[in-house]
């Protein structure tokens, strides 16, 4: 019962968390420096850093999908028009863009493959003297 509720708990952290990433990212996505979108950029490594963290630190896919889930819902939150009529995601092709590079991140943070299996399965291989390994 106890692991139910630690991983409910990290799964909620993730996702306010990714949800705080993601309004950062999306007010900080529209600075543009000359040519370059120094924003979009930053956002983008930011968000992609904190899912490739998550994903490192506790393997664990749903912790990734909660702060994707939060970052996302955050992002479609703050884009739409507020009360006073103000758009943080104008209908540019910069906000755009940003959308979809964020939705990108998230999903390829996702479904990238588990390799720890393959570094245990290739560890074991090399320490039995295995065909093909490094032992023989």
């Amino acid at each position: 019962m106890r692991s139910v509720i630690s991983r409910g708990l990290s799964w909620l952290t993730a996702a306010i968390v990714g949800a705080v990433y993601g309004v950062a990212a999306t007010i900080a996505h529209s600075y543009v420096l000359g040519p370059i979108p120094v924003g979009l950029i930053l956002g983008a490594v930011a968000g992609a850093t904190l899912l490739i963290a998550l994903r490192a630190l506790t393997g664990d896919r749903w912790a990734v999908l909660s702060a994707g889930v939060g970052m996302m819902t955050l992002i479609v939150v703050i884009s739409q028009r507020g009360p006073g009529g103000s758009v943080v995601v104008p209908n540019t092709p910069l906000g755009n863009i940003w959308m979809y590079v964020a939705a990108g991140i998230v999903l390829l943070a996702v479904m990238w493959p588990d390799t720890s299996r393959l570094r245990r399965l290739s560890g074991a291989g090399t320490a039995t003297g295995l065909p093909g390994s490094d032992a023989s």
